[in-house]
């Protein structure tokens, strides 16, 4: 104790400097998660947060025996799992793509016009899908109508929305992601590039020999980076594009809209903080996990 505020003399500018991120992280991250009190309450407006009945770990038990959280853990996975290996894979090929064209005139509209997507609220992204899909006025719909196929009602089904929901958010962020690895390409020194052409390799030979390899700890990086949010699924894009359509819930639903009505739409606060418990704690096991792993095999590249 005597040598923490001997440095805090010594470097009291510093930690002055650090002060307003650490009352905010203090009051809007740890402060809150007094709530965390919830998951083990039948939480009644009257008893407020320590009046209300404490059950343990009941709305936990409900949970696994429902079903209900095999489901909303199942999506929420898969769904990220596709969103950060098929995004971060799009994004690498369409950054050496950018970075091997020779115009930069091209270069520069390409990489504005990817990058405009990122901009573009989910709010209008949920009406674009509305308006592209809806049985009565859709433009899909309507042009099966007229090519002589019978009406498709996408809001009826659930097979067709996973892959409308992963077209839409990789759609969204190909532009930014590119962008980070764009960088990174630029980063890596011409002298590679200069003797692997006066050895006579090919451009594809480049890129597999020089580029991708030097783009792994980018790639792994990133990979890890969004591990952390595994079981957060963008609940934006989801409540905005499918909203309260219960039809589509079997494919569409994850642990954040799941919370999401628990509290708004059932006033179930105590399951809903149950779900949001067991994501976070789920969450950091797996980061915690797979860093342990790439610490193991590849330990430059792990973040601790």
């Amino acid at each position: 104790m005597v040598g923490f505020f001997r440095e805090l003399g010594k470097n009291r500018v510093m930690f002055l400097m650090i002060a307003p991120a650490l009352l905010f992280f203090a009051l809007f991250s740890y402060v809150p998660m007094v709530g965390v009190y919830y998951a083990f309450t039948n939480y009644s407006f009257d008893g407020g947060l320590f009046g209300s009945q404490f059950v343990g770990f009941d709305n936990f038990q409900f949970l696994f025996s429902s079903g209900q959280l095999a489901t909303l853990t199942r999506n929420t996975i898969l769904y990220n799992i596709v969103f950060i290996l098929l995004g971060n894979t799009l994004q690498l090929f369409c950054a050496i793509f950018l970075a091997e064209l020779p115009g930069k005139w091209f270069k520069k509209s390409a990489q504005s016009v990817m990058f405009l997507p990122f901009f573009i609220s989910f709010v209008l992204i949920g009406a674009f899908v509305l308006n592209l899909f809806s049985s009565q006025t859709g433009v899909i719909p309507t042009l099966l109508a007229q090519m002589g196929f019978p009406r498709y009602d996408f809001y009826m089904h659930t097979a067709p929305w996973k892959y409308i929901i992963v077209f839409f958010h990789v759609w969204k962020g190909l532009g930014y992601g590119t962008v980070i690895y764009l960088a990174a390409i630029m980063s890596i020194s011409d002298e590679y590039y200069e003797a692997a052409k006066i050895d006579g390799a090919n451009i594809f030979q480049r890129i597999r020999r020089i580029t991708i390899p030097m783009l792994v700890p980018t790639f792994i990086l990133l990979i890890l980076l969004s591990l952390g949010g595994i079981l957060k699924g963008q609940f934006d894009l989801f409540y905005q594009i499918v909203g309260q359509n219960g039809m589509l819930f079997e494919s569409t639903d994850i642990i954040d809209t799941y919370v999401y009505r628990s509290l708004a739409v059932n006033f179930d606060i105590g399951m809903g903080t149950a779900a949001g418990l067991y994501q976070s704690l789920f969450g950091l096991l797996l980061v915690l996990g797979v860093n342990y792993v790439i610490r193991r095999t590849r330990e430059d590249y792990a973040l601790f």
